[in-house]
């Protein structure tokens, strides 16, 4: 029995913090107490030296003096001071508008506010919460079905686990021993791309069940204007602008560069092919282009094209010309060229911009402006991940000041917030190193290391039974517990296989977001379910009576949601450059290729005689 132990320490160890976890005590005082237990156990039974614990201050020291962590208090001070002072609920209101006149338009607008609020806040309880009390009842309201509304609510919310500047992405990179910096700009695009994937489930919605996400009624939408009926100039703006856009896809970035060796064999030059795709890709865009333009104001549409092209043109003059760097730089220019455009509007009294286009660009550009000034100084190298928090955080107190909406209470209700997360964070840091000396000790880390490395399929098969793994675990653990006890797990053996670590850290942060969305224990659901009617009420508004949400009309509406991010991650998968590119633009040249050849010098024969002594 003895020998037994001692072979199985490290499972029986693994295995005794999941039936702590499954008994519900604290997980920061689960992994110490339990790494303490195993410790002790090791040593009575010769499999663990003493000596080691000697090292269990140092780590613990280590935990206090790691600068990288400070980022998590700035930024959840920076998401909680702008979702208390009414961001959220102001671009609800404003982006329901604009999108109002289409259908699935409320839907829409929560994906997109809730992408702009994992931007800002980072934090998935303020996001989801926020849109659960604003929009919830307006969707209920003009007759939304209650499993497209509760899903699209809690999916969009937790957008704050992969969009930057996330909190587990920091822990990810803490954990994996990369730099936050990188973490972030390697999620920014699949970040973007999971918001589409929801756009996209909303649109095939309105298809297929129009009337599950109906549009607005006219007597709801207080700020339409009538320039948006029909106006003459919609059709030829649709063309110029969806040939604009091909013109960059297939001839400026020569994005469909890929397929060009095929049509090589037939003789059509590089030239032939970029007109093939311009053509092609026009006849594409065409359709949406209309759509957007009747969603939008003339105005607004306008002002949004100008500032587009100011910025794509503003970026062709630097070294900067693909990835997130080139993403967030770009709108950068377009967001502060916009803010000019409807200042002077105002100012100068100049009606260029309707009554909706002047609030969405007054409502959204401060926020906008946040998030690019934080994520384009840590993606260019300016500011450190710590030092961009701290932007953040005094940025969002000057916007919370300029809408007067910075008080007391609000400072303290967001400290006291800011200390609570911080601290909970921090101890189970601290619990999972005393559990992760204790493993390393028992050579528990070896084990896990030869389990997974003689995997087969190698890298591939490897990345199919971790991402199984984790999405299981994640129906019981939340994801600060997964990044803690079991990334240091499974990254060695990632970078033993050769994969990049922040391409898997990102795969991982897309898996972990389905341990907000699993029903039954999802995060979530629960504060969705919070904030969610539980009885018959009368609607203020309306003045009809609305029945309640169930419970299980949440769960079954977050069901096409987990799909959706388990098909992200296997889009990550599949595609790697989505999170490569954050290493630059990579060398052209195969380094096995490389020969140097190196003349052989002669060197002369010099007669120097016998020695002299």
């Amino acid at each position: 029995m003895t020998a037994l132990l001692i072979h199985y320490m490290a499972p029986i160890m693994f295995a005794s913090l999941v039936v702590f976890l499954l008994l519900g005590y604290p997980v920061a005082f689960s992994l110490a107490a339990n790494g303490l237990m195993f410790a002790f156990l090791g040593i009575e039974l010769g499999l663990f030296r003493p000596d080691f614990l000697q090292a269990l201050p140092d780590r613990v020291y280590g935990v206090m003096n790691n600068e990288t962590l400070l980022a998590i208090p700035f930024f959840t001070f920076m998401g909680l001071v702008l979702e208390r002072s009414g961001m959220a609920e102001d671009l609800l209101e404003t982006i329901g508008q604009l999108f109002g006149s289409v259908r699935g338009g409320i839907a829409y607008a929560v994906v997109f506010v809730g992408a702009l609020l994992a931007a800002t806040t980072g934090v998935v309880a303020a996001s989801v919460i926020s849109m659960g009390l604003i929009s919830l009842p307006i969707m209920l309201r003009y007759g939304y079905d209650r499993r497209v509304a509760t899903g699209i609510i809690a999916a969009s919310g937790t957008l704050a686990q992969i969009i930057p500047p996330s909190l587990v992405l920091i822990v990810m990179a803490d954990q994996l021993g990369r730099s936050v910096g990188d973490m972030y700009e390697g999620a920014f695009i699949p970040g973007i791309v999971l918001s589409l994937l929801y756009a996209s489930y909303i649109f095939l919605v309105t298809v297929f069940a129009p009337k599950a996400a109906p549009g607005l009624p006219l007597e709801a939408q207080t700020l339409r204007e009538p320039e948006t009926v029909r106006h003459p100039m919609m059709m030829p703006l649709a063309a110029l602008s969806a040939g604009g856009a091909a013109y960059l896809l297939a001839v400026h970035w020569d994005l469909f560069a890929w397929s060009m060796p095929a049509f090589d064999k037939v003789g059509l030059s590089k030239l032939v092919m970029q007109a093939f795709w311009f053509v092609v890709l026009t006849a594409v865009l065409f359709r949406p282009f209309i759509g957007i333009i009747r969603t939008m104001t003339m105005s607004l549409y306008l002002v949004v094209i100008a500032s587009t092209v100011a910025g794509i043109v503003t970026m062709s003059f630097t070294d900067v010309k693909a990835g997130a760097d080139y993403i967030v730089l770009t709108m950068s220019v377009t967001v502060a060229l916009s803010f000019v455009i409807a200042v002077l509007n105002r100012l100068l009294r100049l009606k260029l911009l309707s009554k909706l286009a002047e609030q969405v660009v007054f409502v959204m550009v401060p926020p906008l402006g946040l998030i690019f000034l934080v994520l384009g100084t840590i993606f260019i190298g300016v500011a450190t991940p710590t030092e961009g928090g701290a932007m953040g955080a005094a940025g969002a107190m000057l916007l919370a000041l300029a809408k007067r909406r910075l008080t007391f209470d609000l400072t303290r209700q967001a400290t006291e917030s800011t200390a609570k997360l911080t601290a909970f964070v921090v101890m189970i840091l601290v619990g999972a190193r005393v559990f992760s000396l204790t493993f390393y000790g028992v050579d528990g880390h070896r084990w896990v290391e030869e389990l997974l490395v003689s995997l087969p399929g190698g890298q591939l098969g490897f990345l199919i039974f971790v991402n199984v793994f984790v999405f299981v675990l994640a129906f019981f653990l939340d994801f600060f517990e997964l990044a803690f006890i079991v990334i240091p797990l499974l990254g060695p053996a990632a970078e033993k296989l050769g994969i990049d670590l922040i391409w898997f850290g990102v795969i991982m942060a897309v898996n972990m977001q389905t341990s907000f969305m699993h029903p039954p224990f999802g995060f979530a659901l629960f504060y969705l379910r919070s904030v969610a009617p539980k009885v018959p009420y009368i609607d203020r508004v309306s003045g009809k009576q609305m029945a309640p949400v169930t419970t299980g009309q949440i769960y079954w509406g977050s069901v096409p949601f987990v799909v959706i991010q388990l098909i992200m991650v296997a889009l990550v998968i599949a595609f790697p450059a989505m999170v490569m590119h954050y290493k630059g633009i990579a060398s052209t040249i195969d380094p096995s290729k490389v020969k140097i050849d190196i003349p052989q010098i002669e060197m002369p024969q010099i007669d120097l005689g016998p020695p002299k002594f």
